[in-house]
């Protein structure tokens, strides 16, 4: 392999102690693949198992913590003790070949669609209605509602742990339920959980403590906790960048295992709350300082983008890149790194493993995925 890329080949160890063997990561990614009943299918399971021998880590896929946080048809279920061995079976393939298997855990809030939860009751912190024709506000969660959705988030760790995943990512990023609440423009509560930016965080952190506890409870050998979340919104009022940074130090000193944070654009720059010319991930780092690892993701193409990254950011995350060329790590790491695809074709599926209806989406979603009429390297 070229010298420029041997940093990306680098192990790292994260706080608890896991060991990754190289700083790539699989970012999560839906894939509206599994069976109704919220169990995995084969052909997700064949997905995963052709992406995650290169990467040193895979997180999955976000998974439900409730029946009524269901964000998207074929979503995996991990909501029920029912629903262990579906997860033991990704748990398992992913391992098997050779990465740390991450569970991506997620309440969807306003984001679910009607059709997908029980009664379609859309909960979310308050009743502000997602900004599409049509959308239904969703219904305020009490008190109590808030606080048996916190403890699901701990319940799905445990059975994380009981599948034999590695650890699990808190999805607070995305606009889904976690973000809603430290949202100002999703959160208009004037109870414990919402106003400031600081009781804005309650839930955020609410959530952390229970995932953490169940870890401390159940888990038996070193076990990964990570958050993503995406630094600002574009309402006004929203997530601003200087709100960011107290989500950023209030998260950094919880004693995670990474923080991993969700952009399209790896070296975007801030909207507003801050003076300051550099990249948000940038700005990010520099407040994490040494509490918390970052993992970085956003247009990071090729193995050049990857290793400018890691000058910033200890890990990467890969999405789209991993599914147009699942073999990109092995490729870099063979110094094949000019055979690395970067479109793909029509005709692609079956020598890509990728499920039906993830294919129908990448086909049929202009300009999500480089499609053209034919193959190029």
């Amino acid at each position: 392999m070229k010298e420029q890329f041997k940093p990306l080949f680098e192990s790292f160890t994260l706080r608890s102690g896991i060991h990754l063997k190289n700083r790539v990561v699989l970012a999560p990614m839906t894939n509206f693949s599994s069976n109704p009943d919220g169990t995995v299918t084969d052909d997700e399971i064949k997905y995963y198992i052709r992406r995650s021998s290169g990467v040193g880590m895979v997180i999955t896929a976000c998974t439900y913590v409730t029946a009524n946080g269901k964000g998207f048809p074929g979503e995996f279920g991990a909501d029920t003790d029912e629903m262990i061995p579906s997860l033991r079976r990704l748990a398992t393939a992913i391992k098997e070949q050779g990465a740390k298997a991450v569970l991506q855990i997620f309440h969807g809030g306003r984001a679910c669609p009607p059709e997908l939860v029980p009664n379609g009751d859309i909960v979310s912190a308050s009743d502000v209605a997602m900004n599409q024709e049509g959308a239904k506000a969703p219904r305020p969660l009490t008190d109590s509602e808030v606080e048996s959705i916190v403890k699901a988030f701990g319940e799905t760790t445990r059975r994380a742990i009981e599948a034999g995943f590695d650890g699990v990512e808190i999805h607070g990023a995305n606009g889904y339920l976690i973000q809603q609440f430290f949202s100002p423009h999703t959160n208009r509560r004037t109870d414990r959980w919402g106003g400031s930016v600081e009781q804005r965080l309650s839930f955020p952190l609410a959530v952390v403590k229970e995932v953490k506890k169940a870890v401390a409870l159940h888990a038996k050998e070193p076990f990964i906790v990570g958050y993503r979340f995406s630094p600002e919104e574009e309402e006004t009022p929203g997530i601003t960048m200087a709100e960011t940074l107290v989500l950023v130090d209030a998260l950094a000193d919880q004693e995670l295992d990474y923080l991993h944070v969700s952009l399209m654009d790896f070296w975007s720059k801030p909207r507003r709350g801050v003076e300051d010319t550099r990249s948000r991930i940038e700005i990010i780092k520099e407040r994490a300082g040494d509490r918390v690892p970052v993992i970085g993701v956003g247009s990071i193409h090729t193995a050049a983008d990857a290793a400018k990254a890691l000058s910033v950011v200890p890990l990467v995350a890969l999405g789209r890149e991993l599914i147009v060329e699942p073999d990109w790590v092995e490729k870099v790491e063979q110094g094949r790194e000019s055979e690395i695809a970067t479109t793909l074709t029509k005709d692609d599926q079956q020598r890509l493993v990728i499920p039906d209806p993830l294919w129908q989406a990448i086909i049929n979603t202009p300009g999500w995925f480089p499609v053209v009429e034919s193959s190029s390297k």
